[in-house]
């Protein structure tokens, strides 16, 4: 049920000024660590064999940490007691499940051929990007939406559980068994579905296990409302600190690449900004059409919009490493999506009046 006394931001009051320091300037902060990953790359020498040497399996151990420690803050703030609630729904699970595991990969699978089809790296990359839906950011867009809260949180709990059971043969089919089917050039690209679940279940289902354990001790000891309000806040900036520290070695190790290739960031962009559009409208105006009121409609709307960057740019860099294009298609996403959805949380406000939803 969405919350009636929630009501949309009042007039002269900009939707981005309701976000925290830390989230309305996140396009800058993700700027910023690139140019100090560049930078580092061209002033220190050596830097690529001493991460080498800090590796298990192929996988940098600072960056590992740096992933780690931007998943684990998102899964401690999921209510996991709530994912009985959408069950209740069926309309509203069904569409969840379809939108997300159905055709969100499907649609971002056509982009990333249609727009690289001759950078097959890049290509790779968004199509696990399309594979990771959203767990995080979504709770801020939708609450700027005046979406509801409640199947806000269920959606991410029940995507991030979702997630850890399908992604690797989702990864396998659209990676190697779709492209195959269709006739299409895939090059040299092996993909291995295990190695991509194995991957999964260290980047994400070690912070989701840490964060259930997490929220439920932590509402035991501290109770529900000193929690959330007392506890999360600490540890909710350590995802974005995770995130930039991550993005700064990885544009250190592939500072070279970057620069001599500068349209190739542009060229990511344009599908990205494309699939964001997509899967905003259409399942916005899908929602509307079965009847569903005006929160759950926008909440499915930035589910589907949105993606797990941080899942992405993990798998991606355990499966073809740290200086691969694949992983520089995910670090990309969060420059794109940030503006995007700020902007369609303003569209969505805009459309609320026809739901006959209060709009003062």
């Amino acid at each position: 049920m969405a919350h009636p006394e929630k009501t949309a931001p009042a007039a002269g009051t900009p939707v981005v000024a309701k976000l925290s320091f830390l989230d309305r300037f996140l396009a800058v902060w993700i700027l910023l660590a690139m140019a100090v990953g560049l930078g580092l790359g061209r002033v220190v020498p050596g830097l690529n064999e001493a991460l080498a040497a800090l590796e298990i399996g192929g996988i940098s151990l600072p960056i590992a940490l740096g992933l780690l420690v931007m998943m684990y803050p998102v899964l401690a703030k999921v209510r996991y007691d709530r994912l009985d609630t959408v069950t209740r729904d069926r309309r509203l699970l069904v569409s969840s499940l379809v939108v997300n595991w159905v055709i969100g990969p499907a649609v971002m699978f056509a982009l990333a051929w249609i727009f690289l089809a001759d950078l097959p790296e890049y290509r790779t990359g968004l199509i696990i990007v399309g594979l990771a839906r959203c767990i995080a950011m979504v709770i801020i867009w939708n609450d700027l939406a005046c979406g509801d809260r409640e199947a806000a949180a269920v959606l991410v709990a029940l995507n991030s559980v979702f997630q850890v059971l399908a992604f690797g043969l989702l990864g396998w089919f659209y990676l190697d068994l779709l492209p195959g089917w269709l006739g299409l050039d895939t090059g040299d690209l092996d993909v291995s579905p295990w190695l991509i679940a194995l991957n999964v279940v260290i980047f994400l289902g070690v912070p989701l296990a840490a964060g259930f354990l997490t929220r439920t001790l932590g509402e035991k000891r501290m109770g529900r409302e000193r929690y959330e309000s007392a506890f999360l806040p600490r540890i909710g900036p350590w995802a974005l600190y995770g995130l930039l520290f991550t993005i700064v070695l990885l544009f250190a190790l592939q500072g070279d690449r970057i620069t001599d290739q500068p349209l190739d960031v542009a060229r990511i962009a344009v599908p990205l900004l494309a699939y964001f559009v997509i899967m905003w409208f259409g399942t916005f105006v899908f929602g509307k059409a079965i009847g569903m009121d005006y929160g759950r409609t926008t909440t499915l709307a930035f589910t589907a919009a949105g993606n797990n960057f941080e899942l992405a740019i993990a798998v991606a860099i355990a499966t073809f490493g740290v200086t691969s294009g694949q992983a520089l298609a995910g670090v990309v996403g969060p420059l794109i999506e940030v503006p995007v959805l700020v902007g369609l949380v303003y569209v969505s406000l805009a459309w609320r009046k026809r739901f006959g939803a209060r709009s003062e």
